[in-house]
């Protein structure tokens, strides 16, 4: 009953209201919130916030979710260690992951997969660096593929070297030229990805001593490279967001060379559940596969 109590409460909090919580666990909306307040009756003190709008966790609740989903975590790693034991993999994994690189690898990576392991389910979203890492620390995903970047607080698996360029107008001066100098960035009209926060490009000014001039910000490098096609600035950003896009825009690799190591983060390899670490092999074999084929030509 105890783990009911716990996976209706982390449901809850995941769909934002009860009745959503309870059409993914099969359970009436009454139910849901009986099996909430019984842990909050338990705990002695209030873990959710109720309103017109639905649920949400109080500051008591944040930090009780994360033991809870810890606490869950380990009872599907128990139950697919059986069935393991058994001969079937099955298993649930919750994936996050760059948009660049849930658009360009993980499709194929995740059919293969699921062809392979009919029985474990693969759910997958993106989003940027600090919104990923903040959903691996409570749990609420499995790994996260995206770069790397220090310090680095999970175990990593690097797959792919991916070269940093300089994304520029077709009329931009340097638009004929073989290189783009990083340092040149300082006297740019800059768009920035990631509403100002990309910590790779980041990382990138860091590295070079660069404090360029933000002409503007934008959530998406779709929309930043639309902007840039528009003679708005220039950007830089990693080869693999640029892939499969039709933009009037020049691509340039920067000088010095700047690139970005990519790969895989998660709490331990050897504590995640079996369908987890079923997940990291495959997805290590067909890439760096991959990437050799695309060395070798």
């Amino acid at each position: 009953m105890e783990n009911a109590r716990y996976r209706a409460f982390a449901v809850s909090v995941e769909m934002g209201s009860f009745s959503r919580a309870a059409e993914k666990m099969n359970y009436t909306p009454a139910g849901v919130c009986q099996l909430v307040n019984a842990l909050e009756k338990e705990l002695g003190f209030p873990l959710l916030t109720r309103d017109k709008k639905g649920v949400r966790p109080t500051a008591d609740g944040e930090k009780i979710l994360v033991v809870i989903r810890d606490l869950l975590h380990q009872e599907d790693r128990l139950s697919q260690l059986a069935a393991e034991i058994n001969g079937l993999a099955t298993g649930r994994i919750v994936i996050g992951a760059y948009p660049s690189i849930a658009t360009q690898w993980l499709p194929s990576v995740i059919k293969g997969f699921h062809e392979a392991y009919p029985h474990i389910e693969v759910l997958l979203t993106e989003g940027i660096r600090q919104d990923l890492e903040a959903s691996l620390d409570d749990r609420s995903i499995d790994l996260i593929f995206y770069s790397h970047c220090e310090p680095m607080p999970y175990e990593w698996i690097p797959l792919a070297e991916d070269p940093v360029m300089a994304i520029l107008p077709p009329d931009h001066p340097f638009a004929g030229k073989d290189a783009y100098p990083v340092e040149q960035c300082q006297y740019e009209n800059f768009i920035m990805p990631a509403v100002g926060k990309d910590a790779d490009v980041l990382a990138v000014f860091r590295a070079n001593g660069l404090s360029p001039k933000i002409a503007y910000s934008t959530m998406e490098d779709f929309v930043t490279t639309a902007m840039i096609e528009q003679g708005m600035g220039m950007t830089i950003m990693n080869d693999l967001v640029t892939q499969r896009w039709q933009f009037n825009v020049v691509k340039l690799p920067l000088d010095p060379p700047q690139s970005l190591t990519l790969g895989i983060a998660l709490p331990s390899l050897e504590q995640a559940a079996p369908a987890v670490r079923r997940f990291v092999k495959y997805a290590v074999t067909k890439l760096t596969a991959s990437e050799q084929q695309k060395s070798a030509k």
